[in-house]
């Protein structure tokens, strides 16, 4: 049982991406108890700006978890790197700690520094076991190619992230995949930013970032890819048929979030997912798996 932190992009500019996670979570038998009055992480924007302001958010969120008595679970990767950076902040420097509980006493609430953000994608491996996913699935997708896309904050920091006490986090995704019944696609981007976080104040350099991650996919012979980040899919999705306009080329890639990738391969319908909610069409990824239209 978890302390659910959904993020704002799975409740807002890609609405199904909630319910995707949801069911998946239902069928591992992984209970969820979304976290009462959650807010946003600052997504490190915030933190660019006021860093203590986006410290004393984040954590607000691990006190109403800690009231739980539960650890957090987020499907949100940029979710996941801000909280565990705030997290490293915190428990290194009591007194910062300390000035932060200041304001959240206001609420009647503390940090006791016992806050456990992790992101589903690690919990299947380290905490579930992909044993269990495996017996899950009922439809492997076997015969498509699929890129993974990981973007930065789950990846980096090293050190906020924990990558060295867990190494298999950088090779987590790919891992996934293949348990899924997949082909894995590397590509140099993987890793890389998905541009989202200067889409407002740059845009031309936020759409060669999504026209460069997809259309290398694409030419690799991709047929999708899957990211752990809402952020990053609404990015990748949601703006690459301008990406692909300013690359003066077709890329036509779908994006998937990770949860729907396990759930097209645990047998749930493309619709159940919201596959048809995106602006890149999943219709020939679909009809390939032979999951319909």
């Amino acid at each position: 049982k978890y302390a659910f932190f959904p993020g704002c992009v799975s409740q807002g500019a890609a609405p199904e991406l909630y319910p995707a996670a949801r069911l998946i979570c239902d069928r591992l038998g992984i209970d969820l108890e979304e976290i009462p009055g959650w807010t946003c992480t600052g997504a490190g924007v915030l933190q660019e700006k006021n860093q203590f302001f986006g410290d004393t958010l984040n954590a607000r969120n691990f006190a109403k978890a800690e009231q739980m008595g539960l650890p957090i679970l987020t499907i949100c990767s940029t979710c996941q790197g801000v909280m565990a950076q705030a997290n490293k902040r915190m428990l290194k420097d009591p007194e910062y700690l300390t000035e932060i509980n200041s304001h959240l006493a206001e609420e009647g609430l503390e940090y006791k520094g016992t806050a456990e953000p992790k992101h589903l994608l690690w919990i299947l491996i380290e905490d579930v076991g992909l044993d269990k996913v495996t017996e899950l699935v009922t439809r492997p997708l076997a015969g498509i190619r699929m890129a993974p896309f990981y973007g930065c904050y789950i990846v980096r920091p090293t050190e906020a992230l924990d990558i060295e006490e867990h190494p298999e986090r950088q090779t987590s995704l790919e891992t996934l995949i293949e348990t899924l019944g997949a082909t894995v696609v590397d590509f140099e981007g993987k890793t890389r930013c998905c541009g989202f976080p200067i889409l407002t104040i740059n845009e031309k350099n936020s759409m060669a970032m999504v026209g460069k991650h997809t259309s290398e996919a694409k030419d690799l012979g991709a047929d999708a890819m899957v990211t752990p980040c809402p952020l990053c899919h609404l990015n990748l999705d949601g703006y690459q048929p301008k990406a692909a306009a300013q690359l003066k080329r077709k890329v036509d890639l779908p994006i998937l979030h990770m949860p729907q990738a396990i759930g097209l391969a645990m047998g749930i319908s493309p619709q159940e997912l919201g596959l048809q909610k995106h602006i890149m069409s999943t219709q020939p990824l679909t009809v390939k798996l032979g999951a319909g239209r």
